[in-house]
């Protein structure tokens, strides 16, 4: 991909809307590509409404499906508001990566260290690269039931006892990098939302996007659909807005993807210590066989088997512990690296993925919560055909 160093996100952003106003300008053949991978997709899985973002050598299409809104008949559009569930951790990863490029924080700062109520708890040995990237001993997939308020959610982490040593054992989990999140923006003496809505997502040139959708965009907001066809949105709890809290469109998404595939490697970047962060997001922590932890991002060597995306993508990574290799010399990943990242709540399914050397970048958004496998297997349909 050409390097396009004189330009920030915020122009970069408004490019990639102009794209997406000309009305038919995708090739037949690459409508044709998504059509058939996509309509199968939501036939199967009853999904109302997709949204689909491709990038491709630079240039951005947009394809819309169905129904944003069964009740009212609003159609997705380029506009509609997704929930991305856990897609949003890698904005959390990039926010914490920002705090450490600024130099509030350390990857290998103790947990204790940046929140002192926790001290002569398990958390004096836990790192802060550690929560990033569920490597904290075994924090659960959620917080028990019980944990509605910030007292009970410092109780939560004082009392709790590891189930592994620190940095053997990936458990993925809400409350681990929930905690990271929280903790980076308090480094800068912010809430989470401050340094998420005044800071990063400016920088990222992302207008479109949000923790809290507010009343003027409440309109773009679709509703997901539960298993009962009942509209459904996301309910919060604690470290929902860094765990799982993003609503945002596919223009917004595949602007962030495109941050991700050029910023960190331009020579002179526009904003150095944004460009520092997602450099550091690609960073791998260890491996779980063939699938680098990053912060945030899941990654994989390109060209990428689909059976191996399957693996590391499947509800054994999702809730069962798995011992990892550790990165004896971790350095960011290559340009042929694949990045993934999948992220689903109660109403809403979305996936992410691309690759730097080949200018690919796909975003998939739905407003159900359908199998990953359709998801992996559908982007994985679309990316070989757009790697010819």
């Amino acid at each position: 991909m050409q390097q396009r160093q004189g330009m920030n996100w915020l122009a970069m952003t408004t490019l990639l809307w102009a794209g997406l106003t000309q009305a038919g300008s995708e090739p037949a053949g690459l409508r044709q590509l998504v059509d058939e991978t996509i309509k199968p997709v939501m036939a199967q899985h009853r999904i109302p409404g997709m949204a689909v973002a491709l990038l491709k050598d630079g240039e951005a299409h947009y394809f819309h499906y169905g129904l944003a809104n069964r009740e009212t008949g609003a159609k997705v559009d380029d506009q509609t508001l997704f929930e991305i569930g856990s897609v949003s951790k890698t904005l959390t990863a990039t926010l914490g990566a920002y705090a450490v490029a600024e130099g509030h924080l350390g990857l290998g700062d103790r947990v204790s260290q940046h929140y002192p109520a926790l001290k002569g708890s398990a958390f004096d040995q836990v790192t802060m690269g550690q929560l990033a990237t569920y490597s904290a001993g075994g924090l659960p997939l959620q917080f028990p039931d019980e944990v509605d308020s910030a007292d009970k959610m410092q109780a939560y982490y004082r009392t709790w006892s590891p189930a592994y040593p620190a940095g053997t054992h990936r458990q993925y989990s809400n409350p681990s990098i929930g905690l990271f999140g929280h903790l980076a923006a308090r480094s800068r003496g912010e809430s989470f939302e401050q340094m998420m809505e005044q800071t990063l997502l400016p920088k990222l040139g992302l207008q479109h996007t949000y923790l809290s959708v507010p009343a003027s965009a409440m309109g773009q907001y679709a509703y997901g659909y539960d298993k009962s066809d009942k509209p459904i949105r996301v309910n919060p709890g604690m470290l929902a807005a860094e765990a799982y809290g993003i609503k945002t469109s596919a223009p917004d998404l595949l602007a962030f993807v495109e941050a991700n595939m050029v910023e960190a490697n331009m020579t002179t970047p526009k904003d150095a210590k944004l460009a520092a962060a997602i450099a550091l997001t690609h960073t791998g922590a260890y491996s779980v066989g063939p699938m680098t932890q990053g912060l945030g991002w899941e990654m994989y060597e390109y060209p990428t088997p689909l059976a191996t995306l399957l693996s590391g993508n499947s509800t054994d990574m999702a809730l069962n512990p798995q011992k990892v290799t550790p990165l004896s010399n971790p350095a960011p990943a290559k340009a042929s690296t694949l990045f993934n990242k999948t992220g689903s709540t109660n109403g809403f399914g979305a996936y992410v993925l691309f690759v730097p050397a080949r200018g690919i970048g796909i975003v998939m958004l739905a407003n159900r919560n359908y199998p990953n496998a359709a998801r992996i297997e559908a982007a994985h349909r679309i990316l070989q055909q757009l790697d010819r």
